[in-house]
């Protein structure tokens, strides 16, 4: 009973389907380290440099935003300056204006105060001439008119015209200073 059941237990382990055969193990052995040796020899080289262009990519994209941002900082630096430039330049453009309006109002005031002075003294001129002539009209006026006068209140005529103006001229100088 031992042999048989050695003799069967011989048979099942032959017909087991679960326990593959010898040669089933080394040819599936040699199949793997095949399929491993391919694999390590043609697709982990792909994927390393696979690996390694996605990287340098990587850090290439960062170089070049870090230089991005570095240009851009600069830019924004020049652009800081030009507009502190410009608006100083601004500053001293309105302070020039307003120097300039100043100026100009100084000159058309003294323009305008010289041209009043000069119709004042223009007007003050024309007054003077036109007084000297009244003046001498009314000296004239008043000496016909005293000579008239005196020939009446004497009696006689003075149409003598060296003794009328005489006459005249002492009349005047007589008003004259008692007018002083």
């Amino acid at each position: 009973m031992i042999t048989t059941r050695l003799a069967a237990a011989e048979e099942t382990e032959e017909l087991n389907p679960l326990i593959p055969h010898t040669a089933e193990i080394i040819i599936g052995l040699v199949f793997f380290a095949l399929l491993f040796l391919l694999i390590w020899k043609i697709v982990v080289p792909m994927f390393e440099k696979a690996y390694a262009d996605r990287t340098a990519a990587i850090e290439g994209g960062i170089e070049e935003a870090q230089a991005a941002q570095k240009e851009a900082k600069e830019a924004l630096d020049k652009y800081t300056e030009q507009l502190a430039g410009a608006r100083s330049e601004a500053a001293a453009i309105r302070e020039e204006a307003k120097e300039q309006g100043a100026q100009i109002i100084a000159e058309l005031r003294a323009q305008a105060q010289a041209e009043a002075e000069r119709i004042t003294s223009t007007a003050h001129a024309q007054v003077e001439a036109e007084r000297s002539q009244v003046l001498a009209q009314l000296k004239g006026e008043v000496g016909s008119m005293a000579t008239q006068l005196a020939g009446r209140i004497v009696g006689e005529a003075l149409d003598d015209d060296a003794r009328q103006k005489r006459t005249v001229e002492r009349f005047i100088a007589e008003l004259e200073e008692s007018a002083n």
